[in-house]
């Protein structure tokens, strides 16, 4: 269960934010869980360990771990009671600096998101691989991807910041990544690429990270969608162009925008003869629930093939809100 956030209910979102999220979903159980606190969530990073051995070191410490079902490298953590002084009062609460332990700190942990752990299990990069992190910092996704291959292959990870560029950085070599290459700039840069696999985790207006960063809301405004969608459109068709046939692409953001979501996709496919937009099999995602993608928005009808992508809303799982898309060039 989540606990909601202390001056929740002073919280005000933009009429026409209601308006819109009204016709989306059930507002006040959206409304609800973007104000709670997020459930603190790590991967373990298994090029610098075994599962079960980091597990037990970070049980032994008092923490408890609950396994994310879609990610057999995910918990749900919660750490144990500590004293927290509040004026002259002492309270016991549970620990949620999990940053901070000596596990992160050697790269044996990252931590990330839950539902963020979603677009590198859909892509599924192999060993040996040539892939591109189109927009890779601060690089959780890259190295979840660094992982899967086995530190095998070659892993692009670009990004236009050099800010963002320096985490990234930071971020692979404490994770023990030796098959990756930083790159920046934009990512409608790259040409004649001939990449097996592609993650395009575009930039986006984030409505479905409210519980992270509650300056979402008032950043918010319809006018800032469409400039995005120009950008991710823009990504998605770059990124097409360097994927060898029969290679694979995902798309995906954390925002629950429909306009930059299935309306990007929508787009793509209308664009595209020679793209196939694949199924996201429930069986790879156990344990995930999901609902129906928008297929139309605000009087415009998207292409139908839509239905396959992935929506999460924050009330599916208790997690941040996602959107995900797969691709393969015929």
């Amino acid at each position: 269960m989540l606990e909601q956030l202390p001056n929740a209910e002073q919280i005000k979102f933009k009429d026409k934010f209601v308006e819109r999220y009204t016709n989306l979903t059930e507002w006040e159980e959206f409304r609800k869980h973007s104000l709670s606190f997020l459930n603190r969530s790590i991967r373990i990073n298994t090029l610098k360990g075994k599962i079960s051995e980091i597990k037990k070191r970070i049980e032994n410490k008092g923490w408890e771990l609950k396994p994310i079902p879609w990610c057999k490298e995910g918990f749900w953590v919660k750490g144990p009671k500590v004293e927290y002084k509040k004026g002259s009062k002492v309270e016991l609460r549970n620990r949620r600096d999990v940053g901070n332990l000596l596990e992160h700190h050697l790269g044996q942990i990252y931590v990330q998101e839950a539902a963020s752990m979603i677009p590198p299990l859909v892509l599924r990069p192999k060993p040996g691989e040539l892939v591109l992190d189109m927009c890779a910092a601060p690089g959780s996704k890259t190295t979840q991807m660094a992982a899967m291959m086995k530190n095998e292959g070659l892993l692009i990870a670009n990004d236009i910041s050099g800010d963002r560029l320096q985490a990234l950085g930071i971020n692979l070599q404490r994770c023990g990544v030796i098959n990756s290459l930083i790159a920046q700039g934009t990512g409608y840069r790259f040409k004649e690429g001939n990449f097996d696999r592609i993650l395009v985790d575009a930039p986006c207006s984030a409505t479905g990270t409210i519980m992270r960063s509650i300056k979402t809301i008032n950043m918010w405004n319809p006018k800032i969608v469409k400039h995005l969608c120009s950008i991710q459109k823009k990504l998605l068709e770059t990124a097409f162009q360097n994927l060898k046939p029969n290679g694979s692409l995902v798309y995906s953001t954390c925002t629950l925008e429909p306009e930059e979501d299935e309306g990007v996709v929508s787009w793509f496919l209308d664009k595209f003869d020679n793209v196939k937009i694949e199924e996201i099999k429930e069986v790879d995602l156990l344990g995930l629930k999901r609902s129906p993608a928008v297929l139309e928005f605000e009087g415009v009808v998207f292409n139908p093939r839509v239905k396959k992508c992935l929506r999460i809303w924050p009330q599916d799982n208790e997690t941040e809100g996602f959107f995900v898309a797969k691709f393969r060039k015929k």
